[in-house]
């Protein structure tokens, strides 16, 4: 909560900074030129606000956590069990617990200084970006880099703290959609292969008109709680993340 606060204290500040009190949509100034009225800021704001849940979601663990459940589900067949929401609530909770480490890091460098006064808005953000921009290059494959370094024109980059964080988000997210269908592929092959044998049994037997997935289906969920499979995905997954 304390870093949403920050986010949004920042926010705020930068778009309440320079606000002026004249009634009209822009108001002159002698030194700046001019700058928008208060009530245009705050109106950016409220529309920056609601692309803010997904830039939080894309630039953490939250892509890769739930791509693999999601793929978890479709290799069970249980159609809709789990629900999307429970899902959700995993992959978020398993996000602030691989996460942890960096909110804690945003608050003790940023969120807590600028709470009490001792950073402006701007040094705060700076060093609020710092572990967050740490966290995605750790989990950013260098190819993914090199590529979208290449393709903005970025050729003069010959370290990892050169490269702009306009180019780290995008890498960070390729990286990660890469990586979560690795680990779904792991996840997937031994429910395929129930589904092969339960086929081949059943095509032997002559009973080519019984569905084999509703034979299959009980033996996988068998499969998977006699192996712990939740404890095992879920601990691989935080695992998975490097620090």
């Amino acid at each position: 909560m304390r870093c949403l606060t920050l986010i949004f204290a920042l926010t705020f500040a930068c778009a309440t900074a320079d606000a002026q009190t004249a009634p009209l949509a822009l108001a002159a100034d002698a030194a700046q030129g001019q700058s928008y009225t208060l009530s245009i800021q705050i109106l950016v704001l409220m529309t920056l606000l609601t692309l803010l849940p997904a830039a939080i979601l894309s630039t953490s663990a939250f892509v890769r956590i739930i791509i693999v459940l999601s793929i978890l589900r479709q290799a069970l067949g249980t159609a809709q069990t789990p629900p999307n929401q429970v899902l959700l609530g995993i992959a978020l909770f398993l996000t602030f617990f691989v996460m942890s480490p960096v909110i804690s890091d945003i608050n003790q460098t940023a969120a807590t200084p600028y709470i009490n006064g001792e950073l402006s808005a701007p040094e705060a953000l700076a060093n609020g970006i710092q572990p967050l921009r740490q966290f995605m290059l750790d989990q950013t494959r260098d190819g993914d880099l090199q590529l979208f370094a290449s393709i903005a024109g970025l050729t003069d980059i010959t370290s990892v703290d050169q490269v702009p964080f306009s180019i780290v988000v995008p890498s960070f997210m390729v990286s990660e959609l890469k990586t979560a269908f690795q680990i779904g592929f792991l996840v997937f092959i031994p429910f395929l292969i129930i589904d092969l044998v339960v086929s081949s049994v059943l095509m032997s037997m002559g009973m080519m008109m019984l569905s084999p997935m509703l034979i299959s289906l009980p033996f996988k969920i068998m499969l998977f709680v006699m192996v712990d499979g939740w404890a095992l995905l879920l601990g691989t997954l935080a695992s998975s993340f490097y620090t």
